[in-house]
């Protein structure tokens, strides 16, 4: 039996090894072909892929890379990072606080994840440049730090952008313009209205009074004459309403301030709702676009609040600091969704807010208790003296 040991043993110990060797390579055949796959994904890849040491010496890119850089692999093995993403064209961020990797300088966010648009500007190997984004991640080989950049190239992204940041400008020049043409028109019907037919009518009422002082005392004349009276006043009466509402002639003919108390009391009359005005005479004192934009950003956010917010309470503030008019309307009512401000149909509160940045002023609404706007509007230097 003691004989037998060692030969055991030894078969043993073969088989063991045999079972490594076969783990060993089996494992170094699995690693070898994720190793060729991951290279094939690489090679493949659409977006252009760049490989950097600490010194941002370009170790491997892929053919999308050269490809995006009007260049070959070959050409830029070996080659500096800085040929092909100049320093100088690098981003920085505006706080001078950002993630950079090595000596690059290069602004993006590590991880992999995606970088702010426009981080870094390319230079093609004819000398033309053109704006990128990517991400980079960095592992450490044979104790060195390796950096995998992955780059896009969004030129048609930017062209695109630039020209709906075009098209939205215009588009706001001329949402301002036919705010202006409607207020000129409003002006001009409301002149007419009130200069023309409002005194024709004033005339035929004078003229009917003259008649019933001459006419027969009859009961059916003096009933026909009283209701041509009543029937003249009634249209009198729609007249003023109508001009009033195209165009206040409080704003005419005694200024913003004026029109705003004007439009506080009707409010308060109509709507049974406690209106307050708090503000200056002098500081209301502003060219007719201010004081026209003002008067119809209070007006419509006073008919919103009667159609909307169930208030009982409104406050209306209105005061200069620091070269700009803050104004505040303020309810008690039930308030204003996130997702109502949104809307399409919003149509009020996207015309205060058109009127608001045609001025170039900004403006917030938020539901706090009711809803309150802010609205700020820079004054020009005439205005703030």
């Amino acid at each position: 039996m003691a004989r037998r040991l060692p030969p055991l043993l030894l078969l043993a110990a073969l088989a063991l090894t045999a079972r490594l060797s076969w783990r060993m390579g089996w494992s170094c055949a699995r690693t070898a072909s994720a190793t060729r796959r991951s290279r094939g994904i690489i090679q493949h890849a659409t977006d252009a892929i760049i490989s950097t040491d600490e010194h941002q010496r370009i170790l491997q890119v892929n053919p999308s890379a050269a490809s995006m850089f009007d260049t070959t692999a070959q050409a830029m093995q070996g080659a500096s990072l800085a040929q092909y993403i100049p320093r100088d064209q690098r981003q920085r961020p505006p706080n001078g606080v950002g993630q950079y990797f090595g000596a690059t300088g290069i602004r993006m966010r590590v991880k992999g994840r995606r970088t702010s648009d426009y981080a870094v500007t390319g230079l093609k190997a004819g000398g033309q440049h053109f704006p990128l984004e990517g991400s980079i991640s960095s592992l450490s080989e044979n104790g060195k730090r390796i950096y995998t950049i992955i780059l896009r190239d969004i030129t048609e992204r930017k062209q695109v952008q630039e020209r709906l940041e075009q098209s939205y400008s215009q588009l706001r020049e001329l949402s301002a313009a036919l705010q202006t043409i409607r207020e000129e028109e409003r002006k001009h019907i409301a002149r007419e209205l009130h200069d023309d037919l409002g005194q024709l009518l004033a005339t035929l009422r004078g003229d009917l009074a003259l008649l019933q002082r001459h006419s027969s005392n009859s009961a059916a004349a003096r009933k026909l004459q009283k209701g041509m009276d009543e029937l003249l006043m009634s249209a009198i009466t729609s007249l003023r309403r109508i001009a009033s509402n195209l165009r206040p002639r409080a704003l005419d003919e005694g200024g913003l301030y004026f029109a705003l108390e004007s439009l506080r009391h009707d409010f308060e009359a109509r709507n049974n709702i406690r209106c307050t005005l708090d503000a200056n005479e002098e500081d209301l004192i502003l060219d007719d676009a201010y004081s026209t934009a003002i008067f119809r950003i209070a007006q419509e956010a006073l008919t919103n609040i009667t159609r909307h917010a169930e208030a009982h309470k409104v406050a209306l503030s209105l005061y200069r600091q620091d070269g700009a008019l803050h104004i505040t309307i303020h309810d008690d009512g039930r308030g204003i969704a996130g997702q109502d401000m949104d809307k399409a149909s919003s149509f009020g509160l996207i015309g205060m807010r058109e009127r608001v940045w045609a001025l170039d002023g900004d403006i917030a609404i938020v539901s706090d208790g009711g809803t309150r706007i802010m609205i700020r509007l820079p004054l020009p230097p005439a205005e703030t003296a």
